[in-house]
């Protein structure tokens, strides 16, 4: 299954007064992982949505080992463990620079019909996708 990594630099509002990443941003850091990780099998999240497709989170467990701070260049990475008919449980991890992990989740997402908000079967293609090693 695709492992993806994105980079992203901690901004002055990413941070609390004291200079750290304040908590919730990790979440908005592991959410545009996996929006990136959608977007780099060539999948339009914008497209999803055009037929009443969308992908939620359903369960997390978060652990917060260290904080990140001003300036840290991040690596987060998004690897699914296994995908089922519809949900994927991944893990997401952010390090810094010095490759330290700063905190490790275990997310499990849902494909929903964004119109009657019930779970949908993930399309074959995308199913596909997830699971290709290339």
């Amino acid at each position: 299954m695709k492992k993806f990594e994105l980079e992203l630099r901690v901004y002055f509002e990413d941070t609390d007064a004291g200079g750290i990443v304040y908590h919730a941003n990790y979440l908005k850091f592991m959410e545009r992982a996996r929006t990136d990780w959608v977007r780099s099998m060539g999948i339009s999240q914008q497209e999803l949505l055009e037929h009443s497709i969308a992908f939620v989170v359903k369960d997390m467990e978060i652990k917060f080992q260290q904080s990140a701070v001003l300036d840290d260049l991040l690596r987060i990475t998004c690897e699914p463990v296994k995908i089922g008919n519809v949900s994927v449980k991944m893990t997401q991890n952010i390090y810094n620079n010095k490759n330290q992990c700063l905190v490790s989740a275990q997310v499990k997402i849902g494909c929903v019909n964004t119109v009657d908000k019930t779970p949908a079967k993930i399309p074959d293609a995308i199913m596909r996708d997830m699971r290709s090693d290339t």
